[in-house]
């Protein structure tokens, strides 16, 4: 069982519906493009409204990118509620994962480093702990089914999986028009579970991706 934190403190339906809905704004158009004005214009509230909730635009940011996590946390959880073998539930946190990428505006990670450093600095950190505890229970899940190689140190791989995630970002190695993150995730997804596979979860493996071909 995955145990998962959540970092959002508890909202009122107004203050949530503020929150998410300036979520989405950053999602849909990048952070640097909006400001507060343009936020509250778009969810129909006044500035005075949105003041009411958040200190500043930093602020703001700051919530709905913890809002981002938690609801990640909360799907991820949903899969691993569901008693899936190790590989299906790396398939089916892959799907969360790449779902949530999809909705991402491209300038979404510039933006946070370069405006809102110290929000970018917590929030990832929060979500690089999340990420390590998935995947290295996942790892010791497939170890005791036999899915995965017996000799994994499940500390390190979960780390080396960290640090490939933050390279899914870099707009210097994967420039937004040449590729776009669902499929650079994808990609490293299909290079870990091989590199992770015993003989048993690569036979498991093919026969999964065969027969998900052949139901397309």
């Amino acid at each position: 069982m995955i145990e998962l934190t959540y970092f959002c403190p508890a909202m009122d339906k107004k203050e949530e519906k503020i929150i998410v809905g300036a979520r989405d704004l950053f999602m849909k158009y990048g952070i640097k493009s909006l400001n507060m004005d343009d936020i509250a214009r778009q969810l129909s509230i006044s500035k005075k409204t949105l003041y009411q909730i958040v200190s500043d635009k930093n602020d703001l940011v700051d919530r709905a990118f913890a809002h981002v996590i938690e609801d990640e946390c909360c799907r991820v959880k949903d899969v691993a509620d569901k008693g899936l073998n190790a590989i299906d539930e790396l398939f089916e946190v892959s799907k969360v994962i790449v779902q949530m990428l999809s909705q991402i505006h491209p300038s979404i990670h510039f933006d946070m480093v370069k405006f809102h450093p110290e929000v970018f600095k917590n929030r990832q950190s929060q979500q690089q702990e999340m990420v390590y505890d998935i995947m290295h229970q996942n790892l010791e899940k497939g170890k005791k089914e036999g899915l995965y190689r017996e000799d994994l140190k499940s500390h390190i791989i979960a780390k080396i999986y960290i640090a490939r995630m933050d390279m899914f970002f870099d707009g210097e190695t994967f420039p937004p028009h040449e590729t776009n993150f669902q499929e650079v995730y994808m990609e490293s997804f299909r290079y870990h579970i091989r590199g992770i596979a015993s003989d048993k979860g690569v036979e498991y493996l093919v026969k999964k991706v065969k027969n998900q071909q052949e139901s397309q």
